[in-house]
C-alpha cells in the first residue's frame, strides 16, 4: 500500500452561450494509491464536444479498471477516435494520468496542453516518448513519484485565453506554470488549485469564454490517519483493551462523547477539562485531555436529516451525523455549500472527524460489536477509523 496520498481536485468552464462542457473529466480512485484520471476535449463546443469527450473518457478508464494494459487502452481508443479530413484534427483529444501503487506515474498525452509537473517549486522538465498510432502522434512519460509532486493537465482553453476571441500569447503553458508555481507553497489543496486556475482563465475571457476549459490537478501528499473513538463497549471488561487499541494505532486521535470521554480520562489518569470557547449551535461542545488531539461531545438525537460540517480553531472538520427521516439515507451538506450523498445508517449515531471535501460515502456495520468505517475523502486521507458500538438506546 502507498504512503502517499493524491489529492486531486479538477474544474471545468463551458464555452459562453453552451449549456453543455465540451471537456470531460473521469477519475477512477481505489484509494490504495492507483488512480486513473483522464481529461478529454471534444472537438468544438456544446452537445456533440460533450458527447464525443465523454465517450473518450469513459471507454479508457473502464478499459483501464478492468485491468487491460495502459498501451492496449491507448491503442484502441487512437484507433477509434476519428479524424476530420479537412483540418486533420482528431474529433477528441485526451490526456491520461495513471498512478500505480502510489509509486509511479504514467502520462499520456494526445493532442492537449502539456502537462506540467512542479517539484519543490520548479518546474521539472520530465522525458517523453513518441508514439505513432493510426497516424496520430501520441506522447508517453513514466515519472517516479516523490512527495510534493504537483501535476497540472489542461484542455486546450486555458493557454491563450484571451477576451473576444484573441490569442492571448502572453498565457502560454510556460505561463501557466509560472502562475502555478506562485501558489505551490501556499498550501491549497488541488481542488482550490484547479478552481483558481480555472477563475484566472475565466477572468482572462472577461468571463466569455472563447472555448471550453478545464484544469486537472494532483498533487502528491503524505498520508494522515485519523483514529476516532466513540460510545463506550457493550461489556465493562473491554473497556480497558479498547482504549489500549485505540492509543496502539498512530496518527491523530479524536475522542467523542462525555461518557468515552471519562473513560479514556481515567485511564490515563487525566482530567476532562471543557473548552470555554464559544462555538456555532450546530458544533457539539469541545474539551481537552491531555493525550487526546480532540475531545468532543458527540450523540445527537435531532429531527433534521443533515450531516453538519464546521471548522474549527484547529482548522480540524468536525461534523456530525443527525437522524434522517428514511431510515437508509440522509443528506450531507458542507457549512458553505450544499452537496449531498447518501449513507447507510445504522442505529449508531457519532461525531467524526473528517476534512469534507469530496467525500462520498460511508459504511457503518449494524449490530456489530466492532465497527470499521472507511471514508473516501480528497482533502485528508483517512485510512479507516475504529469504534465500538455502545449498547442500544
Amino acid at each position: 500500500m502507498s504512503k502517499y496520498f493524491l489529492d486531486i481536485g479538477w474544474k471545468s468552464i463551458r464555452h459562453a452561450g453552451e449549456e453543455l462542457c465540451g471537456d470531460h473529466v473521469d477519475v477512477i480512485d481505489d484509494r490504495n494509491g492507483n488512480m486513473t484520471a483522464v481529461i478529454a476535449d471534444g472537438l468544438g463546443s456544446g452537445v456533440r464536444a460533450s458527447i464525443l469527450s465523454t465517450l473518450t473518457s469513459k471507454i479508457i478508464s473502464t478499459m483501464i479498471a478492468e485491468g487491460l494494459p495502459l498501451e492496449e487502452c491507448v491503442s484502441t481508443i487512437a484507433s477509434t477516435l476519428p479524424v476530420m479530413k479537412d483540418r486533420n484534427v482528431a474529433y477528441s483529444t485526451f490526456t491520461i494520468l495513471h498512478v500505480k501503487y502510489g509509486k509511479e506515474m504514467h502520462l499520456v498525452q494526445y493532442d492537449n496542453p502539456s502537462v506540467i509537473l512542479l517539484r519543490n517549486g520548479e518546474v521539472f522538465d520530465y522525458e517523453k516518448q513518441e508514439m505513432h498510432v493510426e497516424e496520430k502522434t501520441i506522447y508517453s512519460s513514466s515519472i517516479l513519484l516523490e512527495e510534493g509532486d504537483m501535476f497540472i493537465a489542461m484542455s486546450d482553453g486555458c493557454p491563450c485565453a484571451g477576451p473576444r476571441n484573441t490569442y492571448n500569447l502572453s498565457w502560454q503553458v510556460k505561463d501557466i506554470a509560472s502562475y502555478m508555481q506562485c501558489l505551490y507553497f501556499a498550501g491549497y489543496d488541488a481542488r482550490t488549485l484547479s478552481n483558481m486556475l480555472v477563475e484566472e482563465c475565466n477572468h482572462l475571457y472577461e468571463y466569455k469564454p472563447a472555448d471550453d476549459a478545464t484544469a486537472f490537478v494532483l498533487s502528491i501528499k503524505q498520508k494522515k490517519k485519523v483514529n476516532v473513538l466513540f460510545g463506550p463497549p457493550k461489556k465493562m471488561e473491554d473497556t480497558e483493551p479498547m482504549i489500549r487499541m485505540f492509543f496502539a494505532e498512530e496518527g491523530i486521535h479524536v475522542v467523542s462523547g462525555g461518557s468515552t470521554s471519562r473513560m479514556v480520562a481515567e485511564y490515563l489518569d487525566a482530567k476532562v477539562i471543557p473548552s470555554m470557547q464559544k462555538t456555532d449551535h450546530d458544533i457539539p461542545p469541545i474539551s481537552t485531555i491531555r493525550g487526546v488531539d480532540l475531545t468532543t461531545e458527540g450523540m445527537y438525537n435531532d429531527k433534521d436529516d443533515v450531516l453538519i460540517f464546521k471548522e474549527n480553531h484547529k482548522n480540524k472538520m468536525l461534523c456530525k451525523i443527525r437522524r434522517s427521516e428514511s431510515p437508509e439515507t440522509c443528506k450531507i451538506r458542507h457549512s458553505d455549500e450544499l452537496k449531498t450523498c447518501k449513507i447507510r445508517l445504522s442505529s449508531l449515531f457519532f461525531l467524526t472527524f473528517v476534512r469534507p471535501e469530496k467525500t462520498t460515502g460511508l459504511d457503518c456495520g449494524k449490530g456489530k460489536e466492532k465497527i470499521e468505517i472507511n471514508l473516501n475523502i480528497r482533502n485528508e486521507q483517512i485510512k479507516s477509523f475504529i469504534g465500538f458500538r455502545p449498547k442500544d438506546y
